[in-house]
């Protein structure tokens, strides 16, 4: 007979049956829905048989008011297996203990490799690396993302013009690219300074080319502010013949004229504002990620804030040198408070000249300077504040003009 399928999992034992016509046991298994396979005759008044572990209650009860006898002669399937390898505690603990400490030291920064850069610019990043945490033996699910320390490295280290951080398993490999400043004088053909706005000369720094204008000056766009024509005249007697004959020496021209400039600007500004900022309190939470599947393992249930922002951070378990599909997700909950409030007329009145000014310098560059601003016309209208704003503003005006 044949084993019945499925038993090596469930178990199974070889009983031993001695008595008168033992085959009869067997028989009367059968009958009280027992499976029972493998039966043999041993001798004459012995039979052996395979019968399900889950059954041998059910025997028991059989054999109980007759003259047989029952040993169990064999026991075979997992829940067997488990039960003696169970009972080998040390090989056990011996084995758990290795798997923890293959996966912690699988997890800790053991190597930082950095090339493509000189001895002195490595030295400095280095340092910085170390103060980002990052150094032989650190913990790397405390340690911030590749692209992260990547634009960090990029801000603090000035030498560098880009550098790519890649982690492979217990290592840090950084590529960087040394930031090279090649100061080439540059060569200019011959151009004049021409104005490019209207206003009023305040400072002059002619280097090279013929001063046309001079302080106090009104120009107008388009109007010549330096020449690259050494040599020329303003005398309108002159004749063009006598123009073309003269030489002139042509010269890029070059420096700054600093003139004083307006603008007007349309601003509105509300008087009732509102806007969002992080509290400062917070939680965090850790999960064990498989696949799309999230385990809270720390921070169980939310915090009690009316408005949260989510900040998360994913992990990858290393193995050795694979990566698990296991991962650990560490999440900050922060509070976000939410504010509102009102100005009066004055105050919007103010919050509108302070945005128009960052406007406008942002727009004219670094070196602009406003010197004074007068509101022009103001008005109220549905809960606003419209402004028309003249800014008076000193800032360089030339642009150069090639000599054709």
């Amino acid at each position: 007979m044949r084993q019945v399928q499925g038993t090596f999992f469930t178990g199974y034992v070889t009983i031993l049956i001695k008595g008168n016509y033992p085959e009869l046991f067997f028989q009367e298994c059968t009958k009280k829905g027992i499976t029972v396979w493998n039966i043999r005759k041993i001798d004459q008044d012995v039979c052996e048989g395979n019968v399900r572990l889950k059954d041998i209650k059910h025997l028991r009860t059989i054999i109980r008011g007759t003259h047989y006898k029952l040993n169990f002669t064999n026991k075979k399937g997992y829940p067997f297996i488990f039960n003696r390898f169970i009972k080998k505690r040390p090989l056990l603990v011996a084995i758990f203990l290795s798997v923890l400490l293959a996966l912690f030291l699988s997890n800790i920064l053991w190597k930082v490799e950095i090339t493509g850069v000189p001895k002195d610019i490595e030295e400095k990043i280095v340092k910085q690396l170390d103060e980002y945490g990052i150094h032989r033996g650190a913990w790397i699910f405390s340690l911030d993302q590749p692209n992260t320390i990547q634009q960090k490295l990029v801000e603090d280290v000035p030498e560098l013009l880009w550098v790519g951080v890649d982690r492979r398993g217990t290592t840090y490999s950084l590529e960087g690219v040394e930031k090279l400043i090649v100061k080439e004088e540059e060569k200019h053909g011959p151009r004049n300074l021409i104005a490019t706005k209207k206003g009023i000369i305040k400072k002059m720094y002619v280097a090279k080319g013929l001063p046309i204008v001079q302080v106090n000056d009104y120009v107008e766009p388009g109007d010549l502010l330096v020449s690259g024509q050494i040599g020329t005249t303003d005398q309108e007697e002159e004749s063009e013949e006598e123009k073309k004959e003269r030489n002139f020496d042509l010269v890029a021209a070059e420096g700054e004229i600093t003139a004083e400039t307006w603008y007007e600007v349309k601003v509105t500004s509300p008087l009732e504002y509102s806007y969002e900022e992080l509290s400062g309190n917070k939680e965090t939470k850790y999960y064990i990620q498989i696949g799309e599947f999230k385990f809270p393992i720390w921070g169980f249930g939310d915090p009690s804030y009316e408005q949260i922002h989510y900040d998360t951070k994913e992990n990858s378990i290393n193995f050795l040198k694979w990566e698990l599909p296991i991962k650990i997700v560490d999440t900050v909950l922060s509070e976000k408070v939410y504010y509102k409030g009102k100005r009066t007329k004055e105050e919007a009145i103010q919050t509108g000249i302070e945005q128009a000014k960052s406007e406008l310098l942002l727009e004219l560059g670094k070196d602009a300077k406003i010197l004074s601003e007068k509101v022009l016309h103001e008005r109220m209208e549905h809960g606003k504040v419209k402004m028309n704003i003249i800014f008076t503003v000193e800032e360089n005006i030339a642009r150069v003009q090639p000599i054709k």
